[in-house]
């Protein structure tokens, strides 16, 4: 059956009478109708109308080599005819995965060495809880599993994502998360920083906010600490240079595991591999999904530290976590097909000595100075656009949310995909834009910021 069979409407009404969606208001969309998007060349997105949209959220912070890569679809067809499936269970691997795993040994820190395989972030960061609380108890502390996370945080969707997340809207309708997380204020300085405090002591006041936490709960009780290297979901929060390496002083002080989610962060996207490395700190996990496979297929893979590792095969006993598609062989080997085409074509170097600098300059130069700008940031490839109502005293515009809805809007309408997240417009591109393509966003950003603010000051 073939979608060109159909009309637009025929596809909008077949999805509503069937298709439930991901953080959707259902009856919001069933009066509007999905925007259907058919096909994808290089940087952009094509919708069933045939509009070109310069897609500056890589999908969905995954599509970090672009689309239409040939090479990715001929990976998994040669897969596909050749073993298109076994399990991991019952002593079994197949070869993908072992290869896979050899080259996330050698492009991740020195100190991790083991992958645990599911398919998608929020498997992975359930792996994660399960792992550190399972390592703690087989070092004879079961009392240690206390998880200090953060307000706003995003960690995934699942029961155990979204507790260890920090939205409080989905956690309204968890209806009870798991037990023994904790959440702290978030390295956020636009908001949270206190008149005339710099941006080095606002990220050391941010860090203790995790000590106080584990002195409150007893250094005994607490197993790790999770974070996101830049708070992505939550509307790409880039942390002050000072907060990390303090965050890891603390945790190691108080013998915490510290638990990065690099799921967003994770393959070129921050100049470096992973942005541990961009940021100097020596994770136990790091949870990776989406760039792994450029979104082409679904994987993740968690990234264990050897002390954890070293306990898991020196103390013995099952762990009884497990995914039916853990290091699945053909989504192991769009992954190694995505990873040579990241290293052949120089992509993280390129992030990093050149378009990310450039993308970096872009936002200060042509959107700091716009009217409903009331600060732009940006790393590697990551930036966010705060929208204000009034740049000198930062103050918002009415219903929290609304205003950046309408830059969204009117950016889509004008040929650039972006993300509206709180009052902020985030964005998160393909690794292989040029300076070419980040002058083009910034020039269909700056017409959505025009239209956007004539209609707000209406």
């Amino acid at each position: 059956m073939s979608y060109q069979n159909f009309s637009l409407k025929q596809l909008q009404e077949i999805d509503a009478a069937h298709h439930l969606h991901p953080f959707t208001d259902h009856k919001d969309l069933r009066g509007a109708g999905s925007r259907m998007i058919t096909r994808a060349e290089g940087p952009y997105i094509y919708d069933s109308e045939g509009n070109e949209i310069l897609d500056g959220m890589a999908g969905l912070w995954c599509v970090n080599i672009g689309y239409g890569r040939h090479e990715l679809a001929d990976a998994a067809y040669k897969q596909m005819k050749e073993l298109p499936y076994y399990n991991s269970f019952f002593r079994c691997t197949t070869p993908t995965p072992v290869l896979l795993s050899k080259k996330l040994a050698e492009i991740a820190p020195p100190h991790i060495n083991q992958v645990f395989y599911g398919s998608s972030g929020s498997e992975a960061n359930d792996t994660a809880l399960r792992l550190v609380r399972h390592y703690w108890a087989l070092e004879g502390k079961p009392q240690k599993n206390i998880v200090i996370s953060r307000h706003n945080a995003y960690h995934g969707s699942t029961v155990a994502g979204t507790s260890l997340g920090g939205m409080s809207a989905m956690h309204s309708q968890l209806g009870g998360a798991v037990p023994n997380i904790v959440h702290v204020m978030m390295p956020y300085s636009f908001e949270l920083a206190q008149p005339g405090e710099s941006e080095h002591d606002f990220g050391i006041r941010a860090a203790k906010a995790i000590e106080d936490a584990i002195l409150e709960h007893g250094p005994e009780n607490v197993a790790a600490f999770i974070g996101e290297p830049i708070m992505g979901a939550g509307g790409v929060k880039i942390p002050p240079a000072s907060y990390w390496p303090e965050v890891q002083r603390i945790c190691r002080k108080y013998d915490v595991l510290l638990m990065l989610d690099e799921v967003i962060t994770g393959y070129g996207r921050t100049g470096e591999w992973f942005a541990a490395q961009a940021m100097g700190v020596e994770p136990d996990t790091i949870t990776t999904a989406k760039a792994l496979t450029s979104g082409y297929q679904p994987l993740s893979a968690l990234l264990v530290g050897d002390r954890i590792s070293s306990t898991l095969v020196e103390k013995g006993g099952e762990f009884y976590h497990g995914y039916t598609y853990s290091g699945h062989p053909v989504a192991c080997a769009v992954a190694l097909a995505n990873l040579e085409i990241i290293e052949k074509e120089g992509l993280i170097e390129r992030v990093r000595n050149e378009t990310g600098p450039y993308f970096n300059q872009a936002l200060k130069e042509r959107i700091a100075g716009h009217g409903i700008v009331g600060e732009v940031r940006s790393f590697g490839l990551m930036g966010a656009i705060e929208i204000v109502k009034d740049k000198e005293t930062r103050e918002r515009f009415p219903d929290e949310g609304s205003a950046a809805v309408v830059v969204r809007d009117h950016a889509i309408a004008n040929g650039m995909m972006l993300r509206a997240t709180g009052d902020t417009m985030i964005m998160s591109p393909p690794l292989i834009w040029t300076r070419q393509t980040i002058d083009l966003a910034v020039e269909r950003i700056l017409k959505a910021l025009d239209r956007a603010e004539r209609d707000l000051r209406k």
